[in-house]
């Protein structure tokens, strides 16, 4: 089962058909939406601001999600993928975006929709990824916009395997 643990007696609230790994650590002011799942490893951990969590987001193995103190909250919109060991600290994320595996996304950024931020990439803080694009590197620009094939071939795709990965284990519970 995963460690869920409040902090300052603030408990998180997970919505329904949500997934949580067995060894997955959400703490304190955290609010995830349906059909979610957090997997191995992963920490979602708003003990020092808000973390908010849309509608059928995986956040995958050994990825961070955490704030600043007083300063930065994290907020995650719909249909988003946050691959393995990425981390996404502070920032704002709108719906349907993947996270690339090992990305790193500072505070007070923010993601548009229907974007892919690419494996290993860093968007600096306070940077602003326009919506329907890739960007990629380190730092992190912009490199193309987005074709409708990959909206529905990346972003749907991996979004709809994880709800489907989930089911897998949920059946074993």
């Amino acid at each position: 089962m995963a460690l869920i643990l409040p902090v300052k007696e603030i408990y998180p609230a997970i919505g329904e058909n949500c997934y949580l790994a067995p060894n997955a650590t959400i703490v304190g002011d955290v609010v995830m939406g349906n059909d979610c799942s957090i997997w191995f490893n992963a920490v979602v951990r708003g003990d020092v601001n808000a973390i908010r969590i849309g509608n059928k987001v995986n956040i995958q193995d050994g990825a961070v999600i955490h704030c600043t103190y007083q300063k930065t909250q994290a907020i995650i919109g719909d249909n988003v993928s946050i691959g393995h060991n990425a981390i996404v600290h502070g920032c704002k994320v709108h719906d349907n975006v993947l996270i690339g595996m090992g990305a790193i996304v500072m505070d007070n950024a923010e993601i548009g929709s229907f974007s892919i931020i690419a494996a290993g990439a860093v968007v600096l803080e306070g940077t602003k990824v326009e919506p329907n694009s890739i960007y990629a590197g380190v730092p992190a620009k912009k490199v193309k916009t987005i074709s409708q094939e990959l909206i529905s071939g990346e972003i749907n795709r991996i979004a709809n395997n994880y709800l489907m990965y989930s089911s897998w284990f949920k059946d074993g519970e």
